[in-house]
């Protein structure tokens, strides 16, 4: 017998407990079939106000991933996403590589993570090389991110760092902020755009900007849910959220 709703697929989703965003948008991408279930990796809501205050939220999301991960693997998923992105990026490619394969070998299942996501997103748009990201994070995270993307051999144009003041408010932050921020590190030499952090919600301004700008514009939550899907053999089209899930 196999679960009436979720029949083709159960997602097991590992998630901060302050992120308001990547649920939602990954349930707006859900094909017929496919259910998604959220853990919730438990930390404070506390202030970010500098580079120590973002690495202690990290640390404390890396602290609690596991108890999660045992959590919602009790509902018998075929398959783990990380929902959050961050930690997928700290210390580049390296650590990102050993952190995929001690999930994996908690969870008994592929996962799919932002950081591995994103590269997968950005190699159905050809030869790419330069590229510019915005993120919620403090300096810290920025360079752990551009850190990974220059381990993995693009040219990091520019990090734009929202410098959000605590996790819940993240999710805050207007789609007129976001556009404003894919604006700023657009240039004509920037190939394609990615947007880090999961309580963003990125999907539907993404869409939009990779129309006006005719160049990829990946939002993470877009990424790492197409990479699930792609991983686990379901290739149905997704409209609304740009060409990575309408034509890839």
């Amino acid at each position: 017998m196999t679960d009436s709703l979720g029949y083709r697929m159960k997602f097991g989703v590992v998630a901060p407990s302050t992120n308001t965003s990547v649920q939602p948008e990954f349930d707006s991408m859900r094909p017929v079939g496919v259910t998604n279930h959220f853990s919730r990796i438990i930390i404070p809501n506390d202030p970010v106000e500098s580079d120590d205050d973002f690495n202690e939220l990290v640390m404390r999301i890396r602290a609690a991933t596991m108890d999660a991960i045992d959590a919602v693997k009790t509902c018998s998923p075929g398959a783990m996403i990380m929902g959050m992105s961050a930690e997928t990026f700290w210390d580049g490619k390296d650590r990102a590589d050993t952190l995929k394969a001690e999930v994996e070998a908690r969870a008994g299942m592929n996962v799919a993570m932002g950081s591995d996501a994103c590269q997968a997103a950005l190699s159905k748009f050809g030869d790419i090389k330069r590229i510019a990201v915005v993120t919620p994070y403090m300096p810290i995270g920025d360079e752990q991110v551009r850190k990974f993307f220059t381990d993995c051999g693009y040219e990091v144009v520019q990090v734009l760092g929202l410098k959000c003041k605590s996790p819940v408010l993240i999710a805050h932050e207007t789609e007129k902020t976001l556009r404003d921020a894919i604006i700023e590190v657009n240039d004509p030499s920037v190939e394609a755009i990615i947007q880090a952090g999961t309580n963003l919600a990125m999907a539907r301004v993404g869409a939009m900007a990779e129309f006006w700008l005719d160049k990829p514009v990946i939002a993470i939550n877009t990424a790492t849910y197409w990479h699930a899907l792609r991983m686990n053999g379901i290739e149905d089209k997704v409209q609304g959220v740009g060409s990575l899930l309408t034509h890839h």
